[in-house]
């Protein structure tokens, strides 16, 4: 019985990257298909089924946003991964994409080896269905909506919030792969962190990729935040090139970390979207 692959639909009207797509992915053990036309990707999408879709924005006819809009609004290709793959490097263009609920965004000129990533990743979220970060492995999406839900109307929890700031400027100059390793530094010294001063129940997960929540009891959130707040400040410098630390330290978009606490659960909450209105408020 032969083994099903899983399907990649490149939708780039560049007939060079196409190709080369297509041959390496194929190397890679994926059934591909090829088009060049935003059209023709709305079409292959409803027909071929694909189970990762990579789409250049640029087009001849309609925009990769466009054809983005169009597949998250059909509920036949309203949950198939999308990775932008485009020469647009504005942080609007990145955010518009994003709105249209992509997955990933990669600018040309890429490290294929790095768009491998980029795939195995977002297909490993999908088959996980969004339980944890492909990354770091922490809890995200439906997990953490359901610790979020367990403490609503308790008075014996608290949240700390920790916020990675300006990763986007840092993955623009590194790339995926650096700020990857960025993030799993830091979720390895939360972890640690939390070993030292937390219980083995208490909480650790994503809000989004960038932005941690951790929930444990009130009685440690000082020692905690006080701890985690000064490793993140004396590590963050490290993340970055030794050639670029010193030009970095005076730079507005360097990595650098928030952290917000919140108290009193039970009197300022009754719903999930609430708590995470609040972190997203305090965050800004």
């Amino acid at each position: 019985m032969s083994e099903i692959k899983t399907k990649i639909l490149i939708i780039e009207d560049d007939l060079d990257v196409a190709e080369m797509l297509n041959a390496y992915f194929r190397v890679q053990g994926y059934e591909v298909f090829t088009v060049n036309w935003g059209e023709d990707g709305v079409r292959s999408c409803q027909t071929v089924h694909p189970d990762l879709v990579i789409l250049d924005i640029r087009l001849p006819d309609i925009d990769g946003y466009e054809v983005a809009q169009r597949l998250r609004a059909d509920r036949r290709t309203a949950d198939i991964p999308i990775i932008f793959l485009t020469e647009k490097r504005e942080r609007a263009d990145r955010l518009q994409g994003l709105e249209l609920g992509a997955d990933d965004y990669i600018t040309k000129p890429f490290d294929v080896q790095e768009l491998r990533l980029r795939v195995r990743n977002a297909l490993k979220r999908v088959s996980q269905g969004s339980l944890t970060n492909p990354v770091t492995g922490l809890p995200e999406g439906a997990l953490v909506n359901e610790k979020l839900s367990e403490i609503i109307g308790k008075d014996d929890v608290s949240i700390l919030f920790v916020s990675i700031e300006n990763m986007d400027a840092f993955r623009e100059a590194y790339g995926f792969v650096a700020s990857d390793d960025v993030l799993r530094a830091i979720s390895f010294m939360i972890v640690n962190t939390m070993r030292e001063v937390s219980r083995p129940e208490d909480f650790l997960g994503h809000l989004s990729g960038s932005d941690f929540i951790l929930i444990f009891p009130p009685s440690n959130l000082q020692a905690l935040g006080e701890k985690l707040r000064a490793r993140l400040e004396q590590s963050v410098e490290y993340f970055y090139p030794i050639k670029d630390r010193e030009q970095m330290a005076k730079q507005s978009n360097r990595l650098s970390s928030k952290l917000v606490e919140i108290t009193g659960i039970k009197d300022k909450f009754t719903t999930v979207d609430q708590i995470k209105a609040e972190l997203l408020r305090l965050k800004k």
